[in-house]
């Protein structure tokens, strides 16, 4: 018993121990450069979210914060080399939403899970997707495209710029929603050559987030129809939501920020408290609005359940792509 004691004693005095030692990490932290590692290519929509927000803690912390760009393979490269990273909070990562919400067989280890692989730290922005047609199909609403697709069954057609991208399963999602089919013409190579099919009539439709399809809606190559935004958005505000047709449906990439495993939680705490004040700051969303980038202030818990909701909407249709 007294043997017992000792140990106890001094199992709680190392806790107590590794306690304090990691409050005072984070009271320091961080005194020197960090890097953010980031699954996209440089002058993406997510990079520039990316480095607007790196910007913006280097300012706080008064230290060099420098975002690394690993694009590839899905973004499985990005997230190996963030899990391979020191966990002390001066390696951090900010995964867009495939990372997440990826078919099995896209690329290795994907889809990354929370908080099996990484801890939440918070979050960074929403990127809704936007349905956009051919300007002489007809079309000028998310109800005449149902419409269309229920009268004529099979006519209606939608470029994919990337099996299995969110854009790509979006078009799914409304499919099985509206009770239509909508016929996928895959593409590769970005959304330019899908973007002049459906400027030239070849195809009816795409869907795509907002860096990649504004060039060809302010050159009127293409209509836009509906935003899947929860909400409409102050940018454009005379464009309706899908989910004023499709009630509850909407749909968007995202970006959050994390952590390799075992990065104490106080530098996880002060990292998010930091993050939010950029978030927060009304340049800050002005400067990612413009960009396709709409900023939210979530704790790392709030982080976390929203990522495991979002994998949770997406299952059904990414096992419904794989029976394809």
């Amino acid at each position: 018993m007294k043997r017992h004691r000792i140990w106890q004693r001094g199992t709680m005095a190392a806790l107590l121990a590794l306690s304090v030692s990691a409050a005072a990490s984070a009271q320091s932290y961080p005194n020197k450069t960090v890097t953010i590692i980031s699954d996209a290519g440089a002058g993406s929509s997510v990079d520039v979210a990316t480095r607007v927000i790196a910007a913006g803690l280097g300012k706080i912390w008064g230290q060099t914060v420098a975002v690394i760009n690993h694009p590839g393979a899905n973004g499985s490269i990005a997230a190996r080399a963030a899990s391979e990273a020191a966990a002390d909070g001066y390696t951090l990562y900010t995964p867009a939403s495939s990372t997440f919400i990826a078919p099995p067989t896209t690329a290795p280890n994907l889809p990354v899970k929370l908080p099996r692989d990484f801890l939440p730290v918070g979050f960074l922005a929403d990127q809704p997707m936007f349905i956009a047609v051919n300007p002489a199909s007809g079309i000028a609403s998310m109800r005449q495209l149902i419409d269309r697709a229920k009268a004529a069954p099979g006519t209606i057609s939608t470029a994919v710029s990337g099996v299995g991208r969110i854009t790509h399963l979006t078009s799914i999602l409304i499919a099985q929603r509206a009770g239509i089919t909508l016929v996928p013409v895959p593409y590769t190579g970005g959304p330019s050559i899908a973007l002049a099919d459906v400027a030239a009539g070849r195809v009816t439709m795409i869907i795509e987030g907002y860096t990649g399809i504004i060039g060809a809606v302010n050159a009127k190559q293409v209509k836009l129809i509906a935003t899947g935004a929860p909400q409409r958005l102050a940018e454009f505000p005379d464009l309706p939501t899908v989910a004023e047709t499709i009630p509850d449906l909407s749909a968007s990439g995202w970006i959050i920020v994390a952590a390799p495993r075992g990065v104490p939680a106080p530098v996880i705490a002060k990292v998010n408290a930091d993050l939010a004040k950029i978030v927060s700051d009304p340049d800050v969303k002005k400067r990612l609005a413009v960009t396709g980038n709409y900023t939210h202030v979530m704790t790392p818990d709030e982080t976390q359940a929203f990522v495991a909701t979002q994998q949770d909407t997406w299952r059904p249709v990414i096992q419904s792509l794989a029976k394809r």
